[in-house]
This record gives structure tokens, sequence and C-alpha cells, in this order.
């Protein structure tokens, strides 16, 4: 029986796809018990650690959202730390006003949301359901209405901030949208 040496690069350049070899692919699973997916999300085991798992879509959103960044540090040294990645990352910010880098599927703002939760309003609702929920909680929480009370005025100053946080977010959305 004859060997196959015939080879597909017929010389330079390369005349087949890069990866392409007749070789059959490594695969690597999902590191989660019973999961027969392709692992092909890196996660790292431990902070500061080159370990990584390797898990499937599901299970790497999963793991994710159970991650707490900084874990076994003093609020100091978590603050100091973040204070370090915003001023290392500041590219990124430059780019922010390509709606690159948000937050889940990129419609609202950590800032947004908890700007939502001040007015008691949903994760969906839209700007004039904003508008409505701002004028009930000012109208009930005004220094006017409530004078002397001064619960009620820093809640009234959360509330305005919240509106302009979330009026702002509007006016850039429909700006980008022209």
């Amino acid at each position: 029986m004859a060997r196959n040496s015939r080879t597909m690069d017929w010389g330079f350049p390369r005349w087949r796809a890069y990866g392409a070899e007749r070789e059959a692919a490594r695969v690597r699973m999902c590191d989660r018990d019973g999961c027969d997916k392709p692992g092909d999300r890196p996660a790292p085991k431990s902070p500061n650690s080159r370990e990584r798992w390797y898990f499937c879509e599901a299970h790497a959103a999963e793991y994710n959202r159970n991650w707490n960044y900084f874990e076994g540090l003093t609020a100091e040294e978590a603050a100091k730390r973040e204070a370090q990645e915003r001023r290392e990352a500041n590219g990124f910010a430059e780019a922010s006003h390509y709606g690159w880098a948000g937050p889940g599927d990129g419609s609202r703002s950590r800032d947004e949301m908890r700007a939502l939760e001040v007015l008691e309003l949903e994760a969906d609702a839209d700007f004039e359901a904003v508008r409505i929920a701002w004028r009930r909680l000012a109208k009930s929480n005004h220094p006017d209405v409530r004078p002397g009370d001064a619960d009620a005025a820093q809640r009234f100053q959360a509330i305005q901030a919240a509106y302009d946080v979330l009026r702002a977010a509007e006016e850039r959305r429909t700006w980008k949208g022209d």
C-alpha cells in the first residue's frame, strides 16, 4: 500500500488556509463537571493567578456573575486598585463615545442603573416613565412641601441627581441617533 506523502503546500505562497492542517483539531472541553461543550472561554482560577479554567459560554457567564474581583482586599486596597486600573485604562474612557465596553447589553451604564433604583423604576423604563417618577418623587420630597425635614431634603437631592444622570444619558442617546 502506497503512503500518501502529498502535501497541500505547492510552494510559495502558501496555498492553503492557515490552521488547515490535516491533523484533527484538539478541542478543550468545559471544565465544569458534567458539561460536554467546548471550553473556549478562559477564566482566572484566583486573583493574580496565571492558572485558568476553561468554560463554555453558559458556565463562563455563571462564573463571572459570582466573581468578586476585590475579594480578600480591604476597602482601602480595593479603592487603590480601582483607581490605578482606571488610570491605566484611560484609553477605554476616551473611546466611550463609541459605545464600547458598556455593561450587559450596552443599553444602560452602572450610574444609570443606580439612578433608576433611586427613582424606583425597572431597568427597562423609558424616559417618559423616568420623567413621571421624577415629578412624583420630587413633589413628595421637596423642601417646600416638607420644611425642616433633613431626610426629605437629602432624598430630594438624590432624586434630582438621578434625574440629571438619566436626562444626560437620554440626550446622548438621542444625539447619537440623529
